[in-house]
């Protein structure tokens, strides 16, 4: 009897593990290809994307106004999840991410330029403003953020090769200038510092200098820096930076390509896999993985007036 049992109940197992990879399979197929924002009627451009992983969730941030919209996972069309249009003191948004308690953080871009107002901000998961500061500085321009391992928010400056760091210490948001690289890295004209990511080893930040095409390791001990060697990789333009394990993606917006590096566990070197053309219809800025994906943004800058549809997508290359 107690085989007949055992048996019976192996067989039972094995009946219903087709059923568990069906069901999962499923579930993956049935994830959007693409993701719709919400536009303004005049048009909207887009630039920035946070993920949260734990909840399923991303944020996109946009350049026209200053809106925050989230989405999901599962769910083709997003929301507006902040309004913008000075919405805690915010016209326009760029860089975005959140940290391990869901906070959200965003970066303002010019946004305090000539006008006193916010450079940063910080929401919670509920969407309950934390804090809205003003970086040290008379011309900044705040591009993207990566949270650090000591928690806090590592923001890019555009304007100057600084890094700001945001965190919130005895009980009070603060905003310092954490690496200022003015001796080693030449400001050029046009978008300098922008994309940032923590090297695999969490020893230092790789920063993106997207007009000369530039990788720069910012060593978190010492806040020195020092340039990355990647041989002869075309990396201008480069934007968004994503890096799984010691594969670091690279967006080259306005170049239209996507570049993959195997990055060095330090950030001390990066040697080129491949070059892949993206969506000549797109200009795509930045990425985040949410749920094992790839999230790209359809930044729309290559339009006078953005058109509709707006989108993150899944698949960035050319067809």
């Amino acid at each position: 009897m107690k085989c007949t049992i055992a048996g019976l109940a192996t067989l039972a197992v094995a009946a219903s593990l087709p059923l568990v990879a069906t069901s999962t399979q499923a579930a993956e197929s049935a994830r959007p290809a693409a993701y719709e924002l919400q536009g303004d009627a005049g048009g909207s451009k887009f630039e920035g994307i946070g993920a949260d992983p734990g909840r399923g969730r991303f944020y996109v941030s946009e350049v026209t106004g200053g809106e925050i919209h989230r989405g999901t996972a599962m769910d083709a069309r997003t929301e507006q999840w902040l309004g913008g249009d000075g919405t805690d003191g915010r016209f326009t948004a760029r860089g975005i991410t959140t940290d391990a308690a869901g906070r959200v953080y965003v970066a303002g871009g010019p946004n305090g330029i000539g006008t006193g107002r916010p450079d940063l901000w910080v929401y919670s998961p509920e969407g309950d403003l934390l804090a809205a500061l003003r970086a040290p500085g008379e011309n900044v321009f705040l591009n993207d953020v990566a949270i650090g391992p000591d928690g806090a928010a590592y923001f890019t400056n555009s304007n100057a090769p600084q890094v700001y760091r945001v965190a919130l210490e005895a009980g009070e948001w603060t905003v310092t200038r954490w690496a200022d690289a003015s001796g080693t890295i030449e400001q050029r004209a046009g978008f300098n510092l922008g994309g940032i990511v923590l090297s695999d080893d969490g020893s230092a930040f790789v920063v993106a200098q997207g007009n000369v095409g530039a990788l720069w390791r910012f060593d978190l001990a010492t806040a020195r820096v020092t340039r990355v060697e990647t041989g002869d990789a075309a990396l201008t333009d480069a934007d968004g930076l994503v890096l799984q394990g010691a594969r670091l993606t690279v967006v080259r917006n306005f170049a239209r390509m996507i570049a993959t590096l195997q990055l060095a566990g330090d950030g001390r070197s990066a040697a080129l896999v491949e070059q892949q053309a993206s969506d000549p219809t797109r200009v795509l800025t930045t990425a985040k993985v949410l749920r094992g994906r790839m999230l790209y943004v359809d930044s729309k800058f290559d339009e006078a007036v953005a058109v509709g549809p707006y989108e993150v997508v899944t698949d960035p290359l050319a067809r």
